[in-house]
């Protein structure tokens, strides 16, 4: 395997105000300093963690689909991130990947934050996906979807599995204790991204967004300040973890309902 550049962006956002998201991500990509991979959004990265679903909701030949498109193409990037998308008459909270050959896939968020009444505003997705970026398997997953071990395991069937978040700062212990926890039980590195600041309801997030090796190890932590964190995936260690400790060769077969 190649290495894999990952570039995290935690920042605030601006309630339900995509022009105003779009146009402070610009700056935030301009300023990368070094060549990158993969550059990762946190969720709803247009309209911050919204239930207005029907006021919000673009299409994907809508202005943020198209500006994370010219975004890609314009820095050679990968760009990831969640949007309100309505389609077939239904919304979502999807996960947008955004290659810079102008190729556009798509995860929808399964596990709909309850708590919040997202499973009353949102329709769930039912299929995980893979992406593949230069020889690397990519997991992309969505904030509540970390507290579920079921959908988030693999066998030997990703290199990396990402989470993008906005994770309350008033349940920080958990985003720091599953994210490294992923990392372990897939044998995979895993990357969390999360906002930061208070959004239009008041909830304050604490960022946290980080990155853990196949271990468990941490390799960033961007702390709860504004940050952009690029870093170095290394393939090779991983495939040489991997032969010399196949813990996923004894996994249990797992059936996942997604009825």
């Amino acid at each position: 395997m190649q290495d894999l550049t990952v570039t995290l962006l935690q920042t605030s956002l601006v309630w339900h105000d995509p022009e105003a998201n779009r146009t402070h991500f610009d700056g935030l990509l301009a300023a990368l300093e070094q060549p990158t991979d993969l550059v990762v959004l946190p969720e709803m990265f247009t309209t911050g963690f919204t239930m207005e679903a029907r006021d919000h909701a673009e299409t994907m030949g809508g202005e943020s689909v198209a500006w994370m498109k010219l975004m890609a193409q314009d820095f050679d990037v990968t760009l990831c991130g969640s949007l309100i998308i309505e389609a077939d008459g239904r919304f979502y909270n999807r996960l947008i990947w955004a290659s810079p050959d102008g190729n556009v896939s798509w995860y929808d968020k399964r596990h709909l934050f309850r708590m919040a009444g997202e499973h009353e505003h949102f329709a769930a997705g039912c299929e995980r996906e893979i992406f593949t970026l230069k020889d690397w398997r990519i997991c992309p997953l969505v904030c509540y979807d970390l507290r579920f071990p079921a959908w988030s395991r693999g066998s030997d069937e990703f290199d990396l599995v990402i989470y993008i978040a906005n994770w309350p700062a008033a349940r920080r212990s958990a985003w720091r204790t599953l994210l490294p926890a992923r990392a372990v039980e897939n044998l995979c590195y895993a990357v969390g991204v999360n906002r930061i600041e208070t959004d239009g309801k008041d909830i304050r997030y604490a960022g946290d967004s980080s990155v853990y090796d196949f271990l468990g190890n941490t390799i960033v932590d961007c702390g709860d300040g504004a940050r952009s964190e690029t870093v170095c995936l290394d393939g090779p260690a991983l495939e040489r973890y991997r032969k010399k400790f196949p813990a996923h060769l004894d996994a249990d077969r797992l059936r996942i309902d997604v009825t």
